[in-house]
């Protein structure tokens, strides 16, 4: 009777183990001096491109249009966006600028910092970029306004507060005003003070004093651009940066209970937050998950030297495809990097599978090298035949346009082999080293008999409704969806997260915007106007957008404002700042003027002076420190509002050619082309509505590029990258099982199987609402090559006569293989990062239905067909 050995291979095979046995010190010791070299080598060369915009082709028509307007506009991309919210306007201005010159100072970090929409130009122009009926308004209220700011403008100090309130209270008792008209400032500053006498946060705004009225969210935050210089070797390339910038704010002082926010965000900021949260838990996730799996081996194996033998020959051959593989493709990727990932879990198998295989053997056989060469020939021909299929499988994946794929099917095929080589060379020489005890009772499950009596009698039952389920489910695979956006792998309450899903509430901030390229100006802003009629469009901004509307009625506003201000707001003559003593004498003449102005008990205007009176009062009477505290909560504001005032005043018309050159540079590149940025409109953060954005968008500019294009786009690649490689690759190992099994029904007796544990996992994918992206789809190549390497073992041992096959050793190590496995990835599924997690998920559950295939439905099938022996 012929055996599983009867392959080309076997002999080849044969002379290694013997090889290995018969020299296993020198063995032993060549694969941990490669080993050694290859760590030194990956160690010393090691690199990781994290730019997540290398894994696709640049020859793909979207990414060509993606790779010119980046370098076009390279000012634009990689960025970190700063997020300031602050109590009061004021308190935001001041922050934003505090920031960019803190920054500015580190350029060895970072490459520019501007805040968004700010600078001189803005502080000078941004009036004009209101409405009109805006700019009428806020002008009103500045004229309103003038005799306060006037006196302060010649006294910017706590003094010059005191004595600008005492001169309107004669006001009041002269009957020029009323205590009503200065109600709103007795109030403001009463607050102010008396949250600073409880040691509460302090905010006060001259500004929204001014305007009457509460400052709007859009008015309290503002934005800091900031582009990093990167380190793409990095897991966190702009780590450094941001770290750096961290403790800018740290140090500036920015918390919440100081009254201001800073928030990060932005691409460098999410990648890295991101792979944080890979990371959290990933020491104790890892410590329990090598727990379980050593437990499993355990149960498997039996022998702590069998299973040490295991591992060790599991852990050189990871490290030589480390390095094997960094030279293949000179720096890893985010995709690439899942190597590690397929590795373990097939090498693993092929070390169940031999190890199982000779415990089996030697309990037949007594002795160690008897036991070794039986193994030997009995493995040759599954291994050799599964090794060359995951191999060619994953090597389908190198002409596919998704280079991270390519990359990771060129790794993982080449480390498939190096599997095959451990395990048929090192692993012999450490059995043969370590020499486990003799084994005292058969290696399978005799209880498992009922069971395989069970399949072969209703073997045609088994298959056929097995089938028919499959079959009825197809039309579930119409729901089987692909969620391109990549915001939803990432952890949706981490700050840099939490903060884009809030901007993207805004059409003003959604990063989530369509690029056109055009020649010029002119033309960017005829294909905005067609673009502005698309329903799916709320704004479309070119260089154009800059130049505000109706300028000539905006300046005049303007300009009578400032005829009413004349030189007060730029006073001659400042007086000096007044002493502390100075200080302590206004609040005391202005505090009985409060009283006084307070006698009319039913006035809310009268109950705020007697109030403010009272807080004044304590003032007068604190420490030197107290009254510090105070010229600072009243008198920044008050300076950054005069400021901004004086600079309004002074607005300018605005052309194309008066603009910023910075400004200038992110929409004209050098060569005259111009970009537009096209918001959608509805959820931008919406899979359903980003593609109709896109489709809309398309339609009047089919080269548009941006984020969602680019998730859209890439996700297609994916798909159809998958697509590819698994037509080629089913081809292929059916045409390698044709020429090592001779018939095409076995070909099908294993192909079939393989088929159906991937349809059954898409259709449960379906029915739990589990769906594909960019993280969990890396669980298909796994499936793939898992799943092909069981039904290899299978349909060897039925050509070479096997029967009971749940009975027998061979179903002994699939089982713990898949379980080992499963427990390994599938504990991804407790991690904190959505991706990883959903990738977990997806491992455990086609690793249960492969193994479902290979254990019930195979051995139901082949026992439908006439078993053939392969003729010598």
């Amino acid at each position: 009777m012929k055996t599983r050995g009867d392959f080309a291979t076997t002999g080849a095979v044969f002379r290694l183990v013997q090889l290995s046995v018969c020299y296993p010190w020198a063995v032993t010791l060549a694969f941990f001096l490669l080993a050694a070299l290859c760590a030194g080598y990956f160690t010393r060369h090691v690199a990781i491109s994290t730019d997540s915009k290398k894994l696709i082709s640049s020859s793909l028509p979207w990414r060509q249009q993606e790779v010119m307007i980046d370098g076009a506009f390279p000012e634009r991309i990689n960025r970190i966006l700063a997020v300031i919210d602050a109590t009061t306007p004021e308190a935001a201005d001041n922050a934003a600028e505090a920031l960019v010159t803190e920054l500015s100072a580190r350029s060895d970090v970072i490459r520019t910092v501007e805040r968004v929409g700010g600078g001189d130009f803005f502080e000078r122009n941004g009036i004009l970029y209101l409405s009109l009926d805006e700019v009428r308004r806020d002008t009103a209220d500045l004229i309103s306004a003038q005799p306060f700011l006037a006196t302060l403008a010649a006294d910017p100090t706590l003094h010059g507060v005191i004595d600008t309130l005492s001169q309107s209270l004669d006001g009041v008792r002269r009957q020029k005003t009323t205590l009503d008209d200065l109600r709103p400032a007795l109030a403001a500053i009463a607050d102010a003070l008396q949250s600073l006498e409880n040691g509460a946060a302090t905010a006060f705004s001259w500004r929204t004093l001014i305007a009457g009225r509460a400052a709007k969210p859009s008015e309290l935050r503002r934005f800091v651009s900031i582009r990093p210089v990167l380190e793409f070797g990095d897991l966190q390339p702009g780590g450094t940066a941001t770290a750096v910038i961290r403790e800018a704010i740290s140090r500036l002082g920015f918390t919440p209970d100081k009254g201001v926010k800073v928030r990060l965000t932005g691409s460098v900021v999410l990648s890295d937050e991101e792979f944080d949260s890979i990371a959290d838990g990933a020491e104790l996730n890892g410590t329990m998950t090598l727990l379980l799996v050593g437990l499993v081996l355990w149960l498997a194996l039996k022998k702590a030297r069998i299973i040490l033998a295991v591992f060790v020959n599991l852990i050189v051959g990871l490290v030589v495809t480390a390095a094997v593989g960094l030279w293949l493709v000179k720096a890893l990727n985010p995709i690439s990097i899942a190597f590690a990932v397929l590795f373990v879990g097939l090498g693993v198998d092929f070390g169940i599978q031999f190890s199982v295989r000779y415990r089996s053997e030697r309990y037949a056989a007594g002795d160690l090298e008897p036991a070794l060469g039986a193994t030997a020939r009995w493995m040759a021909g599954p291994l050799v035949l599964a090794a060359a299929s995951i191999a060619t499988a994953f090597y389908s994946f190198l002409p596919t346009a998704y280079v991270g794929l390519s990359e990771l099917g060129l790794i993982a095929g080449t480390g498939i082999i190096i599997a095959l080589v451990t395990t048929v060379t090192l692993l012999p020489a450490l059995l043969s080293l370590l020499n486990p005890s003799a084994e005292l009772k058969p290696i399978g499950y005799a209880t498992l008999a009922p069971l395989d009596r069970f399949l072969h009698d209703h073997r045609r039952w088994v298959v056929g409704l097995t089938l028919a389920a499959t079959i009825l489910g197809l039309p579930l695979l119409v729901g089987l969806r692909f969620d391109f956006n990549p915001l939803n792998l990432r952890p949706q309450n981490s700050e840099s997260m939490s903060t884009l899903l809030e901007l993207m509430n805004d059409p003003d901030t959604t990063p989530n915007t369509i690029d056109v390229l055009k020649s010029n100006v002119a033309e960017a802003v005829a294909t905005a106007d067609r673009l502005r009629r698309l329903p799916e469009v709320s704004q479309v901004v070119t260089l154009q957008s800059f130049v505000p509307e109706d300028q000539d009625a905006k300046l005049a506003l303007i300009e009578d404002a400032s005829f009413f201000f004349q030189n007060t707001l730029e006073p001659e003559r400042i007086d000096p700042e007044p002493t502390p003593a100075a200080t302590r004498a206004a609040i005391e003449k202005l505090v009985p003027q409060l009283s006084e102005a307070g006698c009319d008990l039913a006035s809310p205007a009268a109950s705020q002076a007697r109030r403010l009176a009272d807080v004044l009062a304590a003032l007068a009477k604190a420490p030197p420190a107290r009254l510090d505290e105070a010229q600072r909560v009243l008198i920044t504001p008050l300076k950054t509002t005069l400021r901004q005032v004086r600079q309004l005043l002074t607005a300018q018309p605005v052309n194309l050619d008066t603009l910023p050159p910075a400004l200038k540079q992110l929409w004209v590149a050098a060569d005259g082309r111009a970009l537009l940025e096209v918001s959608p409109k509805g959820d931008a953060n919406d899979n359903a509505n980003l593609k109709r954005f896109v489709a809309a968008v398309r339609t009047v500019v089919p080269d548009a590029a941006g984020t969602p294009v680019s998730m859209i786009e890439a996700a297609i690649t994916m798909v159809t990258a998958f697509a590819e490689a698994g037509i080629l690759s089913v081809v292929a190992i059916a045409l390698i099982l044709f020429v090592a099994l001779r018939r095409w029904i076995d070909v099908a007796l294993t192909l079939v199987p393989l088929l159906v544990a991937i349809v059954v996992t898409l259709e449960i994918c379906v029915i739990i609402g589990l769906k594909l992206n960019f993280a969990n789809i890396i669980a298909l190549p796994l499936l793939l090559g898992v799943g092909v390497a069981f039904k290899i073992y299978y349909i060897v041992a039925w050509r070479s006569g096997e029967t009971n096959f749940l009975q027998s050793s061979l179903t002994r190590a699939i089982f713990f293989s898949a379980c080992t496995t499963a427990i390994a990835f599938g504990s991804l599924w407790l991690s904190h990062h959505p991706g990883t997690s959903s990738m977990g998920k997806l491992m455990a559950l086609s690793l249960l239905t492969t193994l479902a295939a290979a254990v019930i439905f195979q051995p139901a099938l082949m026992a439908t067909q006439q078993r053939s022996r392969p003729e010598r």
